[in-house]
């Protein structure tokens, strides 16, 4: 019977990536990515047992993007681009703390969708 060989897995090292927050007003969402868009790590303030009302404050905020970064950290991220989408209470926290865990933030890009013409407006009342 032959053997088969197991392949190692490569450890991925990546030295510059992307931090997309996604702040709405209920619930933040952090994710990690390399330069090319493959997904690090990710993190959520729902995820992290924030319930309720306290999933849209900025400590949660806060904390996810600790998260998110912590596990990213173990890959070798070292500089990132910011882009912040979304009108959430959380915005600023959660770039913040990405500067105190060591990051050296390279960029900050607001990628908030902004409606040209808006949506259809309700047809008129008749009386």
């Amino acid at each position: 019977m032959a053997k088969i060989a197991k392949k190692k897995k490569e450890k991925k090292s990546l030295y510059e990536g992307r931090v997309v927050i996604q702040a709405t007003f209920n619930n933040t969402i952090v994710t990690i990515s390399d330069m090319n868009g493959n997904v690090v790590s990710w993190s959520s303030a729902g995820s992290l047992g924030f319930r309720g009302a306290k999933k849209s404050t900025p400590f949660a905020a806060q904390t996810t993007a600790e998260t998110a970064a912590q596990k990213a950290l173990q890959f070798g991220l070292q500089e990132v681009h910011v882009f912040v989408k979304g009108p959430g209470i959380g915005r600023e926290s959660a770039v913040r703390s990405l500067g105190q865990l060591g990051l050296r933030v390279r960029s900050i890009e607001d990628i908030t969708a902004i409606p040209h013409n808006g949506c259809r407006p309700r047809k008129s009342r008749r009386v």
